[in-house]
């Protein structure tokens, strides 16, 4: 039996992060529907569901997680992978039924409570772990994580055309992760505190 390349790293802070986007990119996907029910994006005849967006950042921060060792990307891809997965999560009703996009079967309580209990589970068990990994971050990470959030949510946005939303979530968010990166790595190789 070979060993893993990367050993064990960090990845209790990662499902933390992970499940706290999947907690945003869900309930923000369901309040965009409720917002804008008539938007859709049809071409050639085919309904593009959101899910498509949420399985594609899900198969890219996979792959990229599997393949980096760096750890602070890795908190940026658990975060993208986390959205996508909300992403996802906000259609199960519509994947499972295949036409109705408010079966109960996407119950909003439903999702939170079992979110909110693996959010609980992972801070008792691994308390001090998430608290390192998570929240003793820097401010300048901080802010590349909600940028990285705010830019990879913009695919709603963008998917049903609504730019008006979409533009200022990329501009927010692309800022938040230029500030941020700028802050943590320092400009012309000073770091800023």
């Amino acid at each position: 039996m070979f060993p893993l390349s990367k050993g064990r790293r960090f990845e209790h802070g990662l499902s933390f992060l992970a499940t706290l986007a999947f907690l945003g990119g869900f309930f923000g996907a369901r309040l965009f529907h409720l917002a804008f029910p008539r938007l859709e994006i049809i071409t050639q005849g085919i309904h593009f569901h959101h899910f498509w967006y949420g399985l594609t950042m899900m198969g890219v921060a996979g792959w990229l997680g599997i393949v980096d060792n760096d750890e602070k990307f890795a908190r940026v891809y658990a975060v993208v992978f986390g959205v996508g997965a909300g992403f996802v999560g906000d259609e199960v009703g519509l994947l499972l039924t295949f036409d109705d996009y408010y079966s109960e079967l996407t119950f909003e309580f439903l999702v939170a409570a079992v979110a909110f209990l693996i959010l609980v589970a992972l801070m008792i068990r691994y308390r001090r772990q998430i608290l390192d990994e998570v929240f003793h971050l820097s401010r300048g990470e901080r802010l590349t994580h909600i940028g990285v959030f705010l830019v990879g949510f913009s695919a709603l946005s963008f998917a049903f055309g609504t730019f008006e939303l979409g533009i200022p979530l990329v501009v927010i968010g692309a800022v938040l992760f230029t500030f941020g990166y700028t802050r943590e790595h320092g400009i012309g190789g000073r770091k800023v505190t």
